[in-house]
C-alpha cells in the first residue's frame, strides 16, 4: 500500500501525518527543531521509523506552512509538492470536523481564519495574536518562555486578579454581558497576582481576541460553527474562555480530534485529491 505524507512546517514546530489511499489517517507526529529544514527531515525520518514504512511506500510528500519555502522539490528522493497553506487549513478543518460550512481557525505563532463553504475555501483574515504572543509576554511577565510550563501554570491561574470585569465598573446589565465579562484585559492587575494568574491572563487575552475575530468571520459568512485548530487548540486552561465566548455570542467552538494536525492533514488531502483527479 502506498501513502501520502502531509507536512506542516512552522516556525519552530513541524507536524506530519500519513494518509492511506482511501483517505484514512494512519498516524501523526510532531517534531521541534531550530530550523525548518532540520525539522522537516527529522519529522519525516521519525514518522517512517515509528510506523515501519519504507521510502518506496510513500507516493508523494505534500508540504505547507511558512517553512515549506526552504524545501526543494524532493525529500529523500520523493517528490515534494507545496500546498497553499490556507487551502490546507480549509481542507484539514473540513476533514477533522466533518462540516461542509464552517470557519477554520489555525492558531500557531499567529492566527489565521479561513472559511469553508462546500468546495469553496476562502482566506478571511487573521491576527498577530497567537503562540508567539503567549511566549513573548510570559517571557517578560513571569520570566519563562517555556510553552509547557506556561500552560501548566495557567491552569491554576485566576483571571479575576488580572482583568477588569463588567461587574467592576457598573451595576447595570449591559446587553447580553454578565458581571464576569471582560471589560479590559490586564485592566485590573492585583498586587496579589502571581505567575499563574499572569499566565492565565495572557492566554485569556489571546483566546478572547481570536474568539471574537472568528465569531465575526462566522457571522459574516452565514455560519455559527468555528473549528479551532493548531497547537494552541489543546491548551486546557482555555476551556472556560471558550465556553464564555460561546455563551456570550451564541456560536460553537469545536476542537475535533487531531486539531493540532489540521494543516498537515489538509496538505496530504490535497495530494490525494490530485491523484484522484
Amino acid at each position: 500500500m502506498e501513502y501520502i505524507i502531509g507536512i506542516d512546517i512552522g516556525g519552530s514546530t513541524t507536524k506530519i501525518v500519513g494518509l492511506e489511499a482511501n483517505g484514512a489517517l494512519m498516524g501523526a507526529a510532531m517534531v521541534k527543531a531550530s530550523d525548518p529544514l532540520t525539522s522537516a527531515y527529522g519529522a519525516f525520518g521519525r514518522f517512517l521509523e515509528e510506523h515501519g514504512l519504507k521510502l518506496s511506500q510513500v507516493s508523494k510528500v505534500m508540504c505547507t506552512g511558512v517553512g515549506s519555502s526552504f524545501l526543494r522539490d524532493e525529500l529523500y528522493g520523493i517528490p515534494a509538492c507545496k500546498v497553499d497553506e490556507f487551502r490546507a487549513i480549509g481542507l484539514g478543518g473540513k476533514y477533522i470536523s466533518g462540516l461542509d460550512h464552517c470557519i477554520v481557525v489555525s492558531m500557531g505563532t499567529g492566527t489565521s481564519v479561513t472559511c469553508v463553504n462546500g468546495d469553496e475555501i476562502t482566506y478571511v483574515g487573521g491576527t498577530g495574536m497567537g503562540g508567539g504572543t503567549i511566549l513573548g509576554l510570559c517571557g517578560k511577565l513571569i520570566g519563562s518562555s517555556n510553552y509547557e510550563h506556561i500552560t501548566e501554570l495557567a491552569e491554576q491561574g485566576d483571571v479575576d486578579k488580572i482583568d477588569l470585569m463588567i461587574g467592576d465598573i457598573t451595576k447595570d446589565k449591559l446587553a447580553n454581558m454578565t458581571t464576569k465579562t471582560t471589560a479590559s484585559n490586564f485592566g485590573k492587575i492585583s498586587e496579589e497576582a502571581n505567575d499563574s494568574d499572569l499566565a492565565m491572563g495572557v492566554i485569556n487575552m489571546v483566546f478572547q481576541t481570536v474568539g471574537i475575530i472568528s465569531m465575526m468571520a462566522a457571522r459574516g459568512n452565514g455560519t455559527d460553527q468555528i473549528i479551532l485548530s493548531g497547537s494552541l487548540s489543546r491548551i486546557r486552561a482555555a476551556s472556560p474562555v471558550i465556553a464564555g465566548l460561546e455563551e456570550l455570542y451564541g456560536v460553537r467552538y469545536l476542537i475535533p480530534d487531531y486539531s493540532e494536525y489540521c494543516t498537515a492533514i489538509g496538505a496530504a488531502l490535497y495530494g490525494l485529491h490530485e491523484e484522484r483527479g
